[in-house]
């Protein structure tokens, strides 16, 4: 059903994975580049079990989505430094793949989807190169520090745990299996050890872990309509700050916030239907 294409890109030096799924034999007029988040790269966007993957499901309602590994992550090529990507490297990661995806395609303008850190990455992009940009979401906007925790080591040493660790606990403390299915859980840590490894760059990591009154996102710099789609569960969404500061978005965006979601709406059980019925609905208006 399905044709994905790899789109060959260097920066600084660095090869950049980008690719892009589409409807087989579809020419759509529609084109999204996806932003992946810190530790792990952009495959997280495509898990493919039933209706869950995000990619897909853009593909399916007509969109060109594209995907991109910020130079370190995933099929990126290596970087020596792993404080070298950090969040404005990786939006200028960001601006290299929208110019290579408007020549590509010959569309002027495309929409933007970051998740996690990928909020505060492509945000930093748009603030700076709002050109080829119609629509900017950000799902699970980290608008402040999350910690103020000192990041020593250049690199992240991953592991399955640590890869599962965004999904909601039980009381216990377990990955609670009635938000997530066994099989997402699966996937989705798969996907992370086989495309990220054992270690990925600490320079988006670094910028994150600062106090939470240092803010991240500037949203009353940012000129294209935007959605900031999140759970009330999302640890690292300070909401106290965050829900105050949302209504300062340009006019034509819009706040939605999904009752008992966490980091990884998109892939829980009870809530990612609202998740893509939300975000179909911002896109499509």
């Amino acid at each position: 059903m399905y044709t994905y294409q790899e789109f060959p890109l260097v920066r600084n030096g660095v090869a950049l994975h980008l690719d892009c799924l589409t409807m087989a034999d579809a020419v759509p007029e529609r084109h999204i580049l996806l932003i992946h988040g810190v530790t792990y790269s952009s495959r997280e966007f495509d898990i493919d079990y039933r209706d869950y993957s995000l990619s897909r499901l853009l593909a399916r309602n007509g969109y060109a989505v594209w995907s991109l590994d910020i130079a370190g992550y995933g099929r990126s090529g290596a970087v020596e430094d792993g404080f070298l990507p950090n969040t404005d490297y990786a939006a200028e990661d960001i601006c290299a793949a929208v110019e290579r995806i408007v020549a590509e395609s010959g569309c002027e303008k495309i929409d933007l989807l970051g998740w996690s850190w990928g909020t505060v990455t492509s945000s930093r992009f748009v603030k700076k190169y709002p050109r080829h940009i119609r629509k900017l979401v950000l799902v699970a906007p980290i608008l402040t520090g999350v910690g103020d925790i000192p990041v020593t080591e250049p690199f992240h040493r991953n592991t399955w745990a640590h890869a599962a660790e965004d999904f909601q606990a039980d009381a216990a403390g377990n990955i609670d299996l009635t938000i997530v299915e066994p099989i997402i859980l699966d996937m989705f840590c798969s996907a992370c050890w086989r495309y990220d490894g054992d270690s990925s760059p600490n320079g988006g990591r670094r910028d994150l872990l600062v106090d939470p009154g240092v803010m991240l996102i500037d949203v009353e710099a940012i000129s294209v309509p935007t959605l900031a789609l999140f759970g009330d569960r999302d640890p690292y969404v300070n909401l106290p700050v965050t829900l105050p500061m949302l209504p300062r978005l340009p006019d034509g965006s819009a706040v939605e916030c999904i009752p008992g979601a966490a980091h990884v709406a998109m892939y829980e059980k009870p809530f990612y239907h609202s998740f893509q019925e939300k975000l179909l609905k911002f896109l499509n208006e």
